[in-house]
C-alpha cells in the first residue's frame, strides 16, 4: 500500500531545474512500542523526581536521543559503580541487564526502574523455563550485545551456548544432544536467524524453540518493508547508529534484496553526495532507535538537491504499546505530572 507525499510536506523547496528523484518512504520505520516506553520512562523519570536521573548505559541505541536526554538531566554510566550513593532514579535500558544488576543496586539501596524492552523481558523468562525444565540452552545472537550479555546473564555462567552464524552450528558441541533448546536475540535478520535455527533443527531434530518467534515484530515489519522497496532503488538509507543491532540488519537487508547502495547513516550530514552517483530512486527507514526528525532531515537534503517526489509505502500497520512501570507511574500521578487515569503512555 503506497500514499503519494508532496515535498511540501518535508518542509523542503524544490527548483524546477533540479533533477528528479523518486523517494520511497518505508511504514513501519523508526521507534518501535519498546524503545519509546524506555524513553518515555527516563523523561518522565526527570519530571517526576528532577534532575538528575542515572541510566546504566545507552537507554536505547541512538546518539541524538541521549544526547537529548543528556540535556534534560540524564545522566549515563556504563556500570552501576560509577554512580554516587544517591536517592535519584537509577534506570536499566531497554536492552535488558544480568541478574547481578539490579541485585547490585539493591546492594546499594538505589531506586532503580527498569526500562527492558518487554519483549526482550520474554526471551529472558523463556531461558529460565529452559534451564528451570533442564534444557542445555542455545542463545542465537551477537557476541558482546548488551541484549546477548543481558540475556545470558539471566542464569549461572557457562550455562547458555551462543551461537552466531551457521558455522557455529556445526563446531557445536552439546553435553546432551537429545536435550537442547533454542532461543534469539530479538533484533537479528529474520533470513540469517531461520538458517541457524535450520542448521539446529537438522542437527538436533528434538531441540525444543520458543511458542512464538523471539525476534520482535518491530524488527520484523522494518526488515520485511526494506525488502519490499529495496530492489525500487537505486539507494537504500537507513536511519540508525552503527552500534544499534537492528539497524545494522536493516542495511544488510537492503543489501541483500538487491538495492546497488544500502548505506547505515546517523545524519544527513553523514551523506556523501558525490559517491551516490546518478540517482533517480532512493529508499529511506530508520532503526528502531531512530527519531523520525532524523529521518525528516535526511528528506530535506535530497529535497534540496532534487525534484523529490514522495511515495509513502505502508507494509504493515503498528499499534502496541507497553505500560510505564507501576512505581513510576503512581509517583507520576501523585506529582501531578500524569493525570490520575492513566494506565499507559501511547507510543510516538
Amino acid at each position: 500500500m503506497t500514499e503519494s507525499q508532496d515535498a511540501s510536506a518535508v518542509k523542503a523547496v524544490n527548483a524546477p531545474d533540479l533533477p528528479p528523484l523518486e523517494v520511497f518512504l518505508c511504514a513501519p520505520r523508526g521507534f518501535c512500542a519498546g524503545v519509546d516506553r524506555a524513553i518515555q520512562i527516563v523523561e518522565l523519570a526527570l519530571e517526576t523526581y528532577g534532575a538528575p536521573v542515572y541510566v546504566r548505559h545507552e537507554i536505547v541505541h541512538n546518539k541524538f536521543v541521549v544526547e537529548s536526554l543528556k540535556s534534560k538531566g540524564a545522566i549515563f554510566v556504563e556500570e552501576l559503580d560509577e554512580v554516587p550513593d544517591t536517592d535519584q532514579p537509577v534506570i536499566f535500558s531497554a536492552h535488558g541487564v544480568p541478574k547481578s544488576v539490579p541485585a547490585n543496586a539493591k546492594a546499594r539501596n538505589f531506586f532503580y526502574l527498569d526500562a527492558t524492552c518487554p519483549l526482550v523481558s520474554k526471551v529472558h523468562k523463556e531461558a529460565m523455563l529452559h534451564d528451570k525444565r533442564g534444557h542445555e540452552i542455545v542463545l542465537i545472537g551477537h557476541a558482546g550485545h548488551p541484549e546477548v550479555i543481558g540475556t545470558m546473564g539471566q542464569l549461572a555462567d557457562n550455562v547458555v551456548n551462543l551461537i552466531e552464524t551457521v558455522d557455529d552450528v556445526a563446531r557445536f558441541k552439546p553435553n546432551d544432544p537429545e536435550n537442547l533448546a533454542w532461543i534469539t536475540q530479538t533484533t537479528l535478520s529474520l533470513d540469517d536467524t531461520a538458517d541457524i535455527i535450520l542448521a539446529l533443527k537438522e542437527r538436533f531434530p528434538s531441540i525444543k524453540g520458543p511458542n512464538k518467534d523471539d525476534i520482535c515484530y518491530a524488527t520484523t515489519n522494518r526488515q520485511e518493508a526494506v525488502k519490499y522497496v529495496a530492489p525500487k532503488a537505486d539507494v537504500m538509507i537507513v536511519v540508525g547508529a552503527p552500534n544499534s543491532s537492528n539497524s545494522k540488519r536493516l542495511r544488510e537487508v537492503g543489501e541483500r534484496a538487491g538495492c546497488r547502495q544500502s548505506l547505515l547513516l546517523q545524519r544527513a550530514s553523514e551523506i556523501d553526495w558525490d559517491s551516490l552517483g546518478d540517482i533517480r530512486s532512493v529508499a529511506i527507514t530508520a532503526g528502531a532507535s531512530a527519531p523520525e526528525v532524523l529521518v525528516e532531515e535526511v528528506i530535506e537534503a535530497f529535497s534540496e538537491r532534487y525534484q523529490v517526489k514522495m511515495e509513502v509505502v505502508i507494509t504493515a500497520k503498528e499499534d502496541i504499546t507497553f505500560n510505564i512501570p507501576r512505581e513510576l507511574r503512581e509517583a507520576a500521578i501523585e506529582a501531578g505530572v500524569l493525570a490520575p487515569v492513566a494506565k499507559a503512555i501511547p507510543t510516538v
